[in-house]
C-alpha cells in the first residue's frame, strides 16, 4: 500500500514560507502603548501621603523617639512612642501617673537654644514623624502632682508623698530611690509636677526648683499622652495605668 502523504494532506506547517511577491505591502502589527504613571501625578500622590501623615501626626498621634534612659524601665532607649493628641480634648487634663510628653521651654529650658530656621525645619518634620530625635525642648515623665497637690520627699520610708499619703511607686528603676533630693511643693493651679522613673538618671522638676517656676510645667505645655510603645516590634504594647496613686485622693486634693 503506497503510505505516502499527498501534497494536500501534508502539514503544512512544513511547507517552506513563500517570500512576498515584488510590489505587494506586508502588514505590520503596531506596538501597543506601555501605560505610564505621569512624574507630576506620582509627585501629587506623594505629596497629599505626606501632608495626610504630617498632619495626623500634628493633630491625633506623634511618634516620638525616646532619647534617653530617664523613663526606664518603663520606656528604653531607642523605643518609638504613640503620642495620642487627642487624649486631653474637651476639657480633660493629665492625671497623676500619666507619661506626658511636654515641651519645657520656661519650665525645663528658660532659653532654647538657636537653631538655623531650614535645618530647624527639616529635623522638627523628621521628629514629628519618628525618625529624628524629639527637639530640644521636648521631655518626656511622669506627672506625680497636679495643679493643689503637695508632694514631698520623703517620709520615714523613703516614699514620696501626695497631699500626705505615700505613693508605692512599682515602676521605678530597679534599686533607685524615689528621690536622693528632699523636696516639700504645693502645684499651682494650672501647673504639673514631673519625674523620671529613672529617678537617678533623670534630670526633672527637682532639678529647677531654684529657677524660675520652681520646675512646675504649665498644664497647656503637655503635647499628649504617651499611650502605646509602637517600636520595635518586640516591645509593641500599650502603657499599663498606674494604680500607684489610688490612695492619693482626687486630682487637686486638699493639704495639710
Amino acid at each position: 500500500m503506497d503510505t505516502e502523504a499527498k501534497p494536500s494532506e501534508r502539514d503544512c506547517s512544513s511547507a517552506p514560507a513563500k517570500a512576498p511577491e515584488e510590489g505587494s505591502r506586508s502588514l505590520r502589527i503596531p506596538d501597543l502603548p506601555t501605560p505610564a504613571i505621569s512624574w507630576r501625578r506620582t509627585a501629587a500622590l506623594g505629596a497629599a501621603c505626606a501632608v495626610f501623615v504630617l498632619l495626623l501626626s500634628n493633630y491625633v498621634v506623634q511618634p516620638f523617639l525616646i532619647p534617653s534612659g530617664s523613663m526606664e524601665p518603663t520606656l528604653r532607649v531607642g523605643d518609638r512612642v504613640l503620642v495620642n493628641k487627642l487624649a486631653y480634648g474637651s476639657g480633660s487634663v493629665p492625671q497623676r501617673g500619666d507619661v506626658v510628653v511636654f515641651d519645657g521651654t520656661g519650665s525645663f529650658v528658660q532659653e532654647p537654644p538657636r537653631k538655623n530656621p531650614v535645618t530647624g525645619l527639616m529635623h522638627s518634620v523628621a521628629a514629628s514623624l519618628g525618625l529624628a530625635e524629639p527637639a530640644e525642648t521636648d521631655y518626656v515623665k511622669r506627672v506625680v502632682g497636679v495643679g493643689g497637690d503637695r508632694v514631698v520627699c520623703c517620709d520615714e520610708r523613703g516614699r514620696i508623698e501626695v497631699n500626705g499619703r505615700p505613693v508605692a511607686e512599682n515602676y521605678l528603676h530597679p534599686g533607685d530611690a524615689p528621690s536622693q533630693v528632699s523636696f516639700d511643693v504645693v502645684v499651682p493651679d494650672g501647673k504639673l509636677w514631673m519625674m523620671g522613673d529613672h529617678r537617678s538618671n533623670s534630670r526633672d522638676s527637682r532639678d529647677h526648683l531654684g529657677e524660675p517656676g520652681g520646675g512646675m510645667v504649665p498644664v497647656d505645655m503637655v503635647i499628649g499622652r504617651v499611650d502605646w510603645i509602637g517600636w520595635p516590634p518586640s516591645r509593641l504594647r500599650s502603657l499599663p495605668d498606674s494604680a500607684a496613686f489610688a490612695t492619693t485622693g482626687a486630682p487637686g486634693g486638699g493639704h495639710g
